[in-house]
């Protein structure tokens, strides 16, 4: 398995040849902090963990881009990109221990997609060592290509399962000479349609701002946020001239206070790792009402956290330690007219509360295509068993 601590790609490329050969499923890993997330793996995978295929293996500050390795923790890029005055624009929930590989292969987005896009977005180039044992790079850093596929946004966000990503280019961005986090407060009595008009109407509509997340009371006095309602997190970025006009504009229209600039990062980490996690998308301007379902739905459960993107249409649900019948009861209860996506939730409730994503016959070509043999992850797309 490579040098002494280390994995290389030719080691990966061993394991799934191995793997083809006994017929053994992977399961594919890299720190393991989101190994509840998504539907269950099959029992019975074997661990394939990339979490030691890590360090940056390329950065160029003059081109904005870095090229690091699968196992590569968030946290090591940022140190790494905060030394030459940029950053990687990806902050997906859970904490910096969380690798880069992960994160692209899960396609997690956090509060910073509402200014600077989603991974598919910042991905530039992967190499990934396919369910055939065969390596693969698309994108950046491109030996051979593929032409007429882009394989980088194929493989973004599908879970592992037509590949093993092992290194990953992605795109990097001057980092901010300035920022402040203020937070708003929003009175709980307001209706669906005075948050949505509030929400995208003056100040809002001309705000610049990396982030923008409203949170429920529970999630805003666990995070220690100031007021008793729920609260409007807004990150504000940019020169010093331009967050001084911004936050002016803010304390004019609305009741504000200076909030902690880590309070992102412990929004990010809220996460108990036995929840229930769901979010909820509809249009930006359907906002208030896709909060107020969320509202209806967790008022069962007390300790739930709710949070949105207003700017993305998206709010997400974290309900710690479910009860799986009173969460089918909720659900069965409360009907959502719009993109429901289970992210985590209780083995038994995969199959009446999250359909397969596999069901249409271009997406198990494709499968089939890069994992003949199905030992990739299998089950994690609702898939049946390899035969």
């Amino acid at each position: 398995m490579g040098s002494e601590g280390s994995v290389t790609v030719n080691d990966v490329r061993e394991i799934v040849r191995q793997a083809i050969a006994t017929r053994q499923p992977l399961r594919i890993a890299g720190a393991g902090t989101w190994l509840s997330a998504g539907r269950p793996v099959l029992l019975g995978a074997t661990p394939l963990s990339v979490a030691r295929l890590s360090g940056i293996a390329e950065y160029t500050p003059g081109d904005l881009t870095l090229t690091a390795r699968a196992g590569t923790p968030l946290g090591e890029i940022d140190l790494a990109t905060r030394a030459e005055g940029q950053w990687l624009a990806l902050d997906p929930f859970g904490a910096e221990a969380g690798t880069i590989g992960a994160t692209i292969a899960t396609a997690s987005a956090g509060p910073l997609a509402h200014a600077f896009g989603h991974p598919r977005d910042v991905t530039v180039g992967v190499e990934f060592v396919t369910g055939e044992g065969e390596t693969v790079r698309a994108g950046g850093r491109v030996v051979k290509n593929v032409a007429g596929f882009d394989l980088t946004r194929l493989v973004t966000g599908a879970w592992g399962t037509l590949g093993v990503i092992t290194e990953v280019t992605v795109r990097l961005r001057a980092r901010p000479e300035t920022e402040e986090t203020v937070a708003v407060a929003v009175p709980d009595a307001r209706t669906a349609s005075t948050l949505a008009r509030w929400l995208v109407g003056e100040p809002f509509v001309d705000l610049t701002a990396s982030a923008v997340e409203l949170l429920n009371v529970s999630l805003a006095r666990h995070l220690a946020l100031p007021g008793t309602s729920a609260v409007l997190l807004i990150r504000l970025t940019g020169n010093e001239k331009l967050v001084r006009s911004q936050r002016a504009a803010l304390d004019a229209a609305a009741d504000t206070a200076t909030a902690p600039a880590d309070a992102w990062y412990w929004l990010r980490a809220c996460e108990p790792t036995d929840a229930a996690v769901v979010r909820f998308s509809s249009a930006a301007t359907r906002i208030g009402e896709t909060w107020a379902y969320a509202a209806s739905l967790t008022a069962h459960f007390p300790r739930a956290f709710v949070h949105a993107s207003p700017g993305r249409g998206v709010v997400r649900c974290i309900i710690p330690e479910p009860d799986p019948m009173a969460l089918a009861t909720a659900f069965t209860k409360h009907r959502f007219e719009g993109a429901t996506v289970a992210e985590r939730l209780p083995g038994a409730l995969w199959g009446p509360l999250a359909r397969t994503a596999v069901a249409d016959k271009l997406s198990r070509r494709v499968k089939r295509a890069y994992d003949p043999y199905g030992l990739l992850n299998p089950g994690i797309l609702g898939e049946s068993p390899p035969q």
